[in-house]
């Protein structure tokens, strides 16, 4: 008992103490720098002319014919001063919290009384997973049912490894990182209570924040929970074991010059772990959505960093469910197909269309959730 009481008591202080919001300080994207460089390293990377094995098919990763179409469209037809532009337009920032350096995005609504929204990515994600909903959930939207205005004042940081946030201590797991980004809501940006959501490993934060946090974390939605971990079939079938869990330095270094070997490595999870009709209905995901993925990747030196996540957390998955000591509401989003998708009936919301990435997947139905749980923050919070 006295070692929980002082766990839990660890968990409730801020990592690294007190910062304000003196430290933060406005950021831009700016990498143009390191794009001839990727441009010649792209142009200059020899693909094999013919697949080893035609008639392999999807379960054996990804063909080389969309590989060669990816190279040839980065090399002829993809502008990062494009998407550059477009991520500036984004309210951005930095902020040290003890010795680690948090990159995030701070979209706030115009309306007084809306309501703080942390989301975190995942990998390979990144904050690009998140950037379709953004500015759509920071407008004032009427509620049909309660005829009240909801919107939010959205924030979305790095998490600690990946694009323009410091590599945290190799021994942080995600219990640190949940402090971290809770220190940096409460303290930093002075929000006492806030409502999260998070996907893949930032799903996996997120729990963890709601778990330990429940005084200022109010509300929480996820799109993958840390509970009832996909079977050996359904991992081999998603090619879900990244050899980095146990080699983070090989298959990092072996990359880490090498974009159109990122793009390959992180290519095939975007394709393989989306809605087989992205790019179509509601889905933002296209080669231009993976390229720019892959470009932030690589021209911010942090492949390398961020597949440490899988190597610092092997404990990540909980085997056993314990019921949190909160009293704040959870939402579950199910995308038909997403690989962590949870049994029928345990999710809050069911969606037809969508995969791992429901951010750029469907993000009118992720919006739409988000919402409802806005709604209940708003009349309770």
């Amino acid at each position: 008992m006295v070692l929980s009481a002082l766990f839990l008591a660890f968990l409730s202080t801020p990592i690294g103490g007190a910062s304000t919001r003196s430290t933060v300080q406005p950021f831009k994207v700016d990498l143009a720098r390191g794009v001839p460089h990727l441009q010649t390293l792209v142009k200059n990377t020899n693909l094999p002319t013919e697949p080893l094995y035609p008639d392999a098919g999807p379960d054996f990763g990804l063909d080389l014919a969309t590989l060669r179409e990816w190279q040839t469209q980065w090399v002829n037809g993809y502008d990062w001063a494009t998407q550059e532009a477009e991520l500036n337009e984004f309210a951005q920032f930095t902020t040290t919290i003890g010795d680690q350096t948090v990159h995030f995005i701070h979209e706030e609504s115009q309306d007084k009384d809306a309501v703080p929204l942390l989301l975190l990515h995942g990998w390979p994600g990144t904050i690009a997973e998140f950037l379709p909903i953004i500015k759509p959930l920071t407008q004032s939207w009427t509620d049909p049912t309660t005829r009240k205005n909801i919107s939010f004042n959205v924030v979305v940081p790095s998490i600690p490894g990946f694009l323009f946030s410091s590599s945290p201590p190799q021994n942080w797991t995600n219990v640190e990182i949940a402090g971290l980004l809770n220190t940096l809501m409460t303290d930093v940006l002075e929000y006492s209570k806030y409502a999260l959501h998070g996907t893949d490993w930032g799903g996996v934060v997120a729990y963890d924040m709601y778990e330990s946090f429940n005084t200022s974390v109010r509300a929480a939605s996820f799109t993958l929970i840390p509970f009832l971990p996909p079977s050996p079939q359904d991992i081999a079938d998603n090619n879900i074991t990244l050899n980095a869990l146990e080699n983070p330095n090989d298959i990092g270094l072996a990359l880490s010059d090498n974009p159109v070997g990122q793009l390959a490595w992180i290519g095939t999870g975007l394709v393989r772990w989306s809605d087989p009709r992205a790019g179509t209905g509601p889905s933002t995901i296209n080669s231009t959505t993976i390229l720019n993925i892959v470009s932030l990747c690589y021209l911010s030196g942090t492949f390398q960093s961020s597949v440490w996540q899988y190597t610092r957390n092997p404990k990540g998955w909980r085997t056993d469910y314990v019921k949190p000591a909160t009293d704040a509401p959870m939402w579950y989003s199910a995308f038909e197909y997403n690989i962590f998708l949870l049994a029928a009936g345990v999710c809050g919301e069911e969606h037809d269309f969508g995969g791992h990435f429901a951010g750029i997947d469907n993000p009118p139905a992720l919006i739409e959730d988000l919402r409802e749980m806005g709604i209940y923050f708003a009349a309770n919070e």
